[in-house]
């Protein structure tokens, strides 16, 4: 059982982690997005998300406290001035953990831990397109797209193939194969 175990050790003395994750603090305020391996980015995304919280506080007592977290003024400055207004319309999960692979060394699986992007505003114009694509036309009948020929791609009449493997689109929109090529006579 796991009682009272709050967090994850990292393999590390309480000196070694506090210093590891405040530098990864640090880095992550900083760049917005860094690569690290999956526990310290999980272990990171708990503080990272606590940082935003502090942030969009902006009291003189919650900057003092990610001060001390961070240990970094110009880090400090930059969550209070753009990343804590960024954030403002949201409630949380401020970060994003996305598995990259192995690293080649160790074989240890690593992340990539960043913070949330800006949320886009939808525009309400882009409703009416899908709407008006699918009105039918007369007869009542829904249009259907129609695909167009890639280009360079060469039309074959329906009566002949294409070559081996290889379909073409026709005129009429069905695929047919490409004529084979006759042996070179010698």
């Amino acid at each position: 059982m796991r009682h009272a175990n709050d967090h994850r050790k990292l393999g590390r003395n309480p000196a070694h982690r506090k210093a590891l994750l405040k530098n990864l603090m640090n880095s992550l305020v900083l760049w917005e997005r860094i690569e690290t391996t999956i526990p310290k980015a999980k272990e990171l995304r708990r503080l990272g998300d606590r940082l935003i919280t502090l942030g969009k506080r902006g009291t003189l007592h919650a900057r003092r406290r990610t001060f001390a977290m961070l240990g970094n003024k110009a880090a400090t400055d930059k969550l209070f001035e753009t990343l804590a207004g960024r954030f403002s319309a949201r409630e949380g999960g401020y970060t994003r953990i996305v598995r990259t692979g192995f690293r080649a060394g160790d074989g240890a699986e690593m992340a990539i831990i960043e913070y949330l992007p800006a949320e886009e505003k939808k525009t309400p114009g882009k409703g009416k397109k899908k709407a008006a694509a699918k009105k039918p036309d007369e007869k009542g009948a829904l249009k259907k797209k129609t695909s167009k020929p890639k280009a360079g791609a060469k039309e074959i009449p329906a009566g002949k193939s294409a070559s081996k493997g290889s379909r073409a689109p026709t005129k009429e929109g069905k695929t047919t194969r490409a004529p084979r090529k006759k042996p070179a006579e010698s």
